[in-house]
């Protein structure tokens, strides 16, 4: 799958997903959501985890302070959330602080009969501790799930009112003390293992209960002191008791009303979007081919001395279903293609489609197909098909699998198929806006440009690849940026501010890219040229990737000498050897592992981790983090690189069969350590989608 990698940021990602789900399938209001955007009661959590798969979006509002929150259930156990806050007047004075953080919650025990649903959470691990705790909550419901009723215990800021000492002490004396630093807002970007489940602890709990299928009225008892607010930014705390009357809406959304302990009126807004479950699943693109009754060589007018006629009719066959035909040649009773998917997010969905032209437009006697998948010009895969299985799984009830499971996927390093002239040269352009947002300024925490984008390509011939892409501003507060970067390391990203003030027009790329097969189960790839936004270079890669197995192996060096500010044609002194050895796996049900071990932008070693889930209709969300040898002091903020990323595919939004999504990746701060240069069309995207995991995720696109 293509995506169009466009550096939105959260705000905008909000509205997006929201204007979606907007229009999602209904689905009911299980529980309340916390202002901190996790299941959770008003303050205080709940032993409760969302749907899996499930992505919500919530803002919470109340005098002084905004929380923009973005959840994941990333298993059916495991949710972890990123949240921004803007807290006015944080230091008594007249500024505002600008907090991220992230959570994590684990269903320690799902609910039974006799036994509430647990989770053990973190809020705030890994940020500034501002709302640093730690939790273990239970929930139950009762009256046919109509009431639940949640106690807790708690620690950090969750076990700062009515407080006590830590039960856990009973195996170390550790867990008495608890850093008084850990909580006060430092920029620490640590995971302070050292102070979880430390100091005192407290008790929490509360109620919610369900007056119609609309309204929710929630009740709880809070062991949140709000200490920090107290005694920067004017917070009065009068009780521990909160409550909320929560509207539901058809798409699981909700609004909020809270009085917040006695001195405060909040309102908050949710969002739940459900990956899962696209606008239009079944898709509204127009029907495929039905199957044809054999015909013979003579009725189809093939014979050999009209090969040329033969290859325009398929051709033109497969043209109109947005497929298009590069090579094909017809031995004995088999006939070989190779064709490139331009239309469909479905490897497989591509697959089937060529398959049913084939056998409408080949003699009765050809009873064998082997169709050559290939991307930016190399072979990736090739898929045995029998004409008779076509046949016969039409319109079987259990057609998608058992056509899954007759076809024969193997690697395809060298093309079997002779090549139909006229495919290259070949030359693509196209002209459209573009929203460019920049994210967590301390100054002003959301900038963004709008304007216009050229894009255009020119393949020569196969695997040869010239494109590049140019942008113009017309409007936007990007260059209004003064901040200037405070870090010790080579200015490697934290220069982003100057590239933003000093360029009108741009070039964002403009490449030369080379594509190849060196041998079974190898991929390669040459790129050479303005190779994104701050570097040009050359970058090399190599692949190891087996058509039927979950372990990749890759290896890419690089290297880059950054770019002038103007984004235009010229280069800084800087410039830095860098490289990477890679390991993807796909541990199947839709989960993705990457590790990546090299040499970053800036010179320092280290290593990035990444786990993404990715469901059978293309969206994908995941994380990641790098620790390299640069230390945390000289990191600076943040300590070490971190973020999230999620992709959302056109077809997802509209249900047309178009490739192509929306990308983004959020970071809490953007700083030297740990950066990669950002190539595009690295290997196991570029190959992965036409081989058998991928195929086998979304063969139920076969017979679409």
């Amino acid at each position: 799958m293509t995506v169009l990698h466009n550096s939105l940021g959260l705000s905008t990602s909000l509205i997006l997903l929201g204007l979606c789900s907007a229009q999602a399938q209904d689905v009911e209001l299980r529980f309340p959501v916390s202002e901190f955007g996790t299941p959770g009661l008003i303050d205080m959590p709940t032993g409760e985890v969302f749907e899996d798969g499930t992505l919500l979006l919530a803002s919470s509002f109340q005098d002084g302070v905004q929380k923009y929150t973005l959840s994941f259930q990333l298993t059916p156990r495991i949710f972890g959330s990123f949240r921004y806050a803007i807290v006015d007047s944080f230091d008594g004075g007249d500024g505002a602080r600008y907090d991220r953080s992230f959570d994590f919650g684990y269903l320690l025990a799902e609910e039974t009969a006799l036994r509430p649903s647990m989770v053990v959470g973190l809020r705030d691990f890994g940020g500034t501790g501002v709302y640093g705790s730690e939790y273990v909550a239970a929930t139950k419901h009762f009256m046919d799930d109509r009431l639940s009723v949640t106690g807790g215990i708690g620690w950090g800021r969750l076990g700062s009112y009515g407080g006590f000492q830590n039960p856990l002490n009973f195996f170390s004396d550790a867990f008495n003390n608890r850093s008084e630093s850990v909580g006060a807002g430092g920029d620490t970007g640590q995971l302070d293992f050292d102070q979880w489940f430390r100091g005192d602890a407290a008790v929490f709990g509360g109620l919610a209960y369900q007056i119609n299928p609309r309204l929710t009225f929630a009740l709880e008892y809070s062991s949140d002191a709000y200490e920090t607010e107290i005694a920067n930014a004017g917070f009065e705390h009068k009780t521990p008791i909160n409550a909320a009357l929560t509207y539901g809406f058809n798409n699981g959304g909700g609004l909020t009303v809270y009085a917040l302990h006695g001195s405060e009126i909040g309102f908050m807004a949710s969002l739940p979007v459900h990956p899962q479950k696209p606008r239009y699943s079944s898709g509204i693109e127009g029907a495929p081919p039905a199957l044809l009754p054999r015909r013979t060589a003579a009725a189809l007018s093939w014979d050999e001395a009209s090969l040329q006629t033969r290859d325009s009719h398929l051709f033109a066959a497969l043209e109109a279903e947005g497929i298009e035909l590069e090579g094909v040649t017809v031995q004995g009773d088999t006939a070989t293609v190779r064709f490139a998917n331009g239309r469909y997010p479905a490897a497989a969905q591509a697959l089937g489609r060529t398959a049913r032209v084939l056998a409408n437009t080949t003699p009765a006697e050809i009873s064998t197909f082997r169709l050559e998948a290939t991307a930016n010009g190399m072979t990736t895969s090739r898929t045995t098909l029998r004409r008779s299985d076509l046949e016969e799984l039409e319109y079987d009830l259990d057609g998608t699998w058992r056509s899954y499971a007759r076809a024969r996927i193997e690697d395809a390093p060298r093309t079997e198929s002779q090549s139909v002239s006229g495919v290259y040269p070949k030359f693509d352009w196209r002209i459209t806006p573009y929203l460019d947002p920049a994210l967590f300024d301390p100054d002003e925490p959301i900038r963004a440009d709008l304007g216009v984008q050229a894009e255009a390509s020119f393949a020569p011939v196969r695997g040869l690849i010239f494109s590049g892409t140019m942008r113009q501003p017309i409007a936007g507060n990007l260059d209004e940026s003064t901040r200037p970067s405070n870090s010790v390391l080579p200015h490697v990203r934290t220069d982003s501010v100057s590239y933003a003030t000093q360029s009108d027009l741009e070039i964002k790329h403009l490449t030369a890219e080379y594509f190849f097969r060196p041998g079974t189960n190898l991929f390669g790839r040459v790129t050479a040229g303005y190779l994104e936004t701050m570097y040009g270079g050359v970058s090399g890669e190599l692949l190891w990737k087996p058509v039927n197995g979950p372990l990749a192996l890759g290896a890419e060096l690089n290297y880059a000498k950054k770019r002038e500010f103007d984004q235009l044609f010229g280069f800084q002194e800087y410039d830095i050897v860098t490289g990477h050895a890679s390991a993807y796996y796909d541990f199947g049900g839709g989960y993705l592992g990457q590790v990546d071990v090299g040499r970053y932008l800036a010179g320092d070693y280290g290593a990035t981790f990444s786990l993404d889930r990715e469901f059978d209709n293309g969206f994908r969300v995941g994380a990641f983090f790098t620790l390299t040898d640069v230390s945390f002091d000289d990191f600076g903020e943040g300590s070490f690189d971190k973020g999230i990323r999620f992709t959302v595919p056109i077809d997802w939004l509209s249900g047309t069969a178009t490739q192509g999504g929306y990308g983004t990746t959020i970071r809490p701060v953007l700083r030297d350590g740990g950066a990669r240069l950002d190539v595009r069309n690295r290997l196991y995207e570029v190959v992965r989608g036409s081989q058998t995991n991928e195929l086998e995720d979304r063969w139920g696109k076969f017979w679409r």
